[in-house]
């Protein structure tokens, strides 16, 4: 059987960059229509099981047979992926469609449709010989809504980014734009990206976005965004990230569990416009919660997991140690606004419950463009010179009070005696006493310590940083206490 291939030379058409931007300026133009997600019956209503039972034959590859750096596989609609997607392949400046064939697929426990079907496709994979040079591995995901995943070098899946995020924890519901069009340009040999394009639409807007993908020991994505708003969009949420957090020593309410974390992404990490570092340990809150941080051109922010031992999560199945963290660095400035940190509660791993993006002071109304670059990988990149929090536990403490303890780490503490620093803690309410800073061998680093006692107050906001006079020591770590 034939690989995954585009279809005849008639069916191409001439492309650009330009083009994916003015089909998104015309849809904008016309009114919303519904994603195709008609499907025959033997696909609809397939469970998690059934739906993972059809697989990609991997043989039949896109580019397989040409052995170039990057190769192709699709996935098949059904499930919660019932939209149709159109994929184009783009050679030499034109753009041929991607033929979907049953044949491509093996459909395990779900019945096959009719030979001659055209269903087109939900989404689709990358893959690269990332890890070595003999095997292409998975290196990205385009699948559902405007969802993608990456990784980079000997990395699991974990967290997600999307394209777009609009109304997102608004209590009159959230909008989820969807990207219905990929064109993915065929990689010449001995390059180390690749270029995808991508359509995307939504009740509110459409919009056109290019991805220069480069896998490596941090994966890159460089993301350009052209959007064609319908009409004013208040709240968006640009370059979006998905992540989950369960429990970890800082929030194990209720946990009944033998390990001792669970999460693919255990911060939020902030460099401001101003130049500082901050660093917000994530929760499993009992309410939703809602944490902005208003900034004038970020220089970057993002969903980290700082802690890469297994002993951290003992899960021989999820390797949680091995999820990437993901940062967004804004291309150019991007103005007014807030990283805004939305925390949802769950009682599952296996749901998505953080979500972080920028938003605009402005409403959206009119075409508006900007660029950043997603650095999916180990840590940040470009890491700052000060001591990093690596680790917040929380525990009682008398008087009814909660003892907060903070393990950093950092090159700048090696050498220096505790005696010579201080901690500047802060809280917006209750009372904070107790302040202790101590070496701690264990980690080749110190630990600080500190008593809130919170008397009545149910929502209590903190600051801790470690200083030297003037000067800062650490990133600022900053927390919401809630009883």
């Amino acid at each position: 059987m034939a690989n995954a291939q585009a279809g005849p030379a008639g069916d191409a058409t001439a492309f650009s960059a330009a083009l994916v931007r003015q089909l998104a300026r015309d849809l904008a133009q016309q009114p919303y229509k519904p994603p195709d997600n008609k499907l025959p019956d033997s696909l609809k209503d397939l469970d998690y099981d059934r739906y993972r039972s059809i697989r990609f034959l991997p043989d039949r590859a896109l580019w397989r047979e040409e052995r170039l750096p990057f190769q192709a596989e699709f996935f098949h609609r059904g499930f919660y992926y019932a939209n149709r997607v159109d994929i184009f392949q783009v050679v030499q400046g034109r753009a041929v469609p991607i033929r979907y064939s049953p044949s491509l697929f093996d459909f395990g426990k779900v019945q096959p449709p009719p030979p001659d079907a055209d269903l087109g496709f939900a989404g689709f994979r990358l893959h690269a010989p990332m890890n070595r040079p003999d095997y292409y591995d998975e290196v990205c995901v385009f699948l559902g809504a405007t969802y993608f995943r990456a990784v980079a070098k000997g990395q699991v899946y974990g967290l997600s980014a999307r394209g777009l995020a609009i109304n997102t924890a608004d209590p009159q519901g959230e909008e989820f734009p969807f990207f219905k069009s990929f064109w993915i340009e065929k990689p010449a040999p001995n390059t180390d990206s690749i270029v995808v394009h991508a359509l995307l639409d939504s009740e509110s807007l459409a919009g056109a976005y290019r991805f220069t993908i480069r896998p490596g020991e941090t994966t890159i994505f460089d993301t350009e965004v052209a959007l064609y708003p319908r009409r004013d969009i208040a709240h968006p949420g640009f370059a979006p990230l998905t992540s989950m957090f369960f429990f970890d020593f800082n929030d194990r309410l209720d946990v009944d569990d033998y390990r001792p974390a669970v999460h693919d992404s255990d911060g939020l990490a902030i460099r401001n416009g101003r130049g500082e570092e901050l660093w917000r340990p994530l929760n499993n809150p009992r309410d939703l919660q809602i944490s902005t941080f208003a900034d004038t051109n970020p220089r970057g922010f993002g969903l980290l997991q700082r802690q890469h031992d297994f002993g951290t999560y003992q899960d021989l199945e999820s390797s949680y140690e091995k999820r990437p963290s993901l940062w967004v660095e804004p291309i150019g400035d991007w103005g007014d606004g807030a990283v805004q940190l939305i925390e949802i509660p769950t009682k599952e791993e296996i749901h998505d419950n953080i979500v972080a993006f920028w938003r605009p002071k402005e409403a959206l109304k009119g075409e508006y463009s900007f660029t950043y670059r997603l650095h999916w990988g180990r840590d940040r990149p470009n890491g700052h010179a000060l001591a990093r929090v690596i680790k917040t536990r929380i525990g009682g403490a008398p008087d009814n009070g909660r003892l907060f303890v903070l393990d950093l780490v950092g090159a700048n503490l090696k050498g220096l005696k505790v005696e010579s620093a201080r901690v500047n803690a802060t809280a917006d309410k209750g009372k904070i006493s107790n302040v202790v800073i101590q070496p701690n061998p264990a980690i080749d680093g110190w630990r600080v310590s500190f008593r809130l006692t919170p008397a009545k107050e149910r929502v209590v906001e903190l600051r801790a940083q470690l200083m030297q006079g003037d000067e800062a020591l650490s990133e600022v770590w900053v927390y919401r206490w809630t009883a």
